[in-house]
């Protein structure tokens, strides 16, 4: 006989909880019945060829949403990411431009990045200022030093030194993925096993818990930004290596698709509940979706309305999951109330 404790899709009303279902089947099962589709209705979708270009074209978002997951844990969010990219590339290609090393130009763009982080986590941890207002008024910001930096035209560089990094095989595999499964791998080590990652749980579900439970939340807060920050300044410079250029225009709007990846894989925007794994699985969602709406010949502008929906869905099925948590609570086996933090 199922009872409720050994059925994780329901609670302790025997109701069917949706949370538990999305986070472990459902996100999966969109997944692939989406490859299926695109499978059939676009042409070549499953040549060895195009998965590549897939993964080489998931693998900036998905950095991108990587750090955002971080960031969205904590009960914030980063409008500032796509900026952030554009303000990052230009910085390391300036650099590899003016001389410096393909390590020390890469490095001047992820810390580029960090700094970017560093002001949004500094204003909203020690200030006490809304992330949103925050990383919005320094989106503009970033976006018109990008212009400033560039004066408004693209920096080409055919012979730029780090161009192996966004185009660049290992082992038949393309450079930025290989990038992006380390990142998921120390993200993944950093939530799941490392005292910091329970630390962000716990400030994210409840920061005044957490502080009087010893954790330095400020420090916490800023931490978060700056690792969204980093991310996204790699995943800016692997897009300039991509492009082989700067571009003022870069990562207009990436800011968008990498909450949407995060939340679609089961991060809470309301903090403390998530799964890096997740952002994965949600990161492909979208890759699938974009390059298989490409291989179809749908117009750019259909291409928008379809990722305006797929955003509008992700909230609304974050908002189902935590209608869903409240109705139905989980419980352990033997019944007893269970207290700390969850991944």
């Amino acid at each position: 006989m199922t009872t409720t404790a050994n059925n994780p899709r329901v609670g302790r009303s025997g109701s069917f909880d949706f949370a538990k279902w999305w986070d472990r089947v459902g996100i999966l099962a969109v997944l692939v019945l989406l490859i299926i589709f695109m499978l059939f209705a676009a042409p070549n979708f499953g040549t060895v060829d195009n998965i590549l270009n897939i993964a080489r074209s998931i693998s900036i978002n998905a950095i991108i949403a990587a750090g955002m997951t971080f960031v969205i844990l904590s009960a914030g969010i980063d409008l500032s990411v796509g900026s952030t990219v554009a303000v990052s590339g230009v910085s390391a290609v300036l650099a590899a431009v003016a001389g410096a090393p393909a390590v020390v130009a890469i490095l001047v763009g992820v810390i580029a990045g960090a700094i970017a982080g560093l002001v949004n986590g500094v204003l909203v941890a020690y200030l006490s200022l809304a992330p949103f207002i925050v990383t919005l008024g320094l989106m503009t910001f970033l976006r018109g030093l990008a212009y400033t930096m560039t004066e408004g035209q693209p920096i080409v560089d055919s012979s730029l030194n780090f161009r192996d990094l966004g185009n660049g095989y290992i082992a038949g595999i393309p450079a930025p993925v290989i990038v992006m499964v380390v990142i998921y791998a120390v993200c993944w080590f950093v939530l799941e096993r490392t005292k910091y990652g329970r630390h962000v749980y716990a400030v994210g579900g409840n920061p005044e818990a957490a502080r009087l439970a010893g954790i330095r939340v400020k420090r916490v807060l800023t931490s978060v930004y700056v690792i969204g920050g980093a991310l996204a300044g790699l995943a800016g410079v692997i897009f300039a290596a991509r492009v082989v250029s700067a571009q003022p225009t870069a990562g207009n709007g990436y800011e968008l698709d990498a909450i949407a990846a995060v939340v679609l894989g089961g991060t809470s925007l309301f903090g403390g509940k998530g799964r890096i794994v997740g952002t994965l699985i949600g990161s492909v969602i979208l890759g699938v979706l974009t390059t298989g709406l490409i291989l179809m010949n749908v117009q750019f502008f259909t291409q928008l309305l379809v990722k305006g929906i797929v955003i509008i869905l992700a909230v609304a099925i974050d908002s189902l999951k935590q209608r869903s948590s409240k109705k139905a609570p989980a419980v352990d086996t033997s019944g007893a109330a269970t207290v700390g933090v969850s991944a």
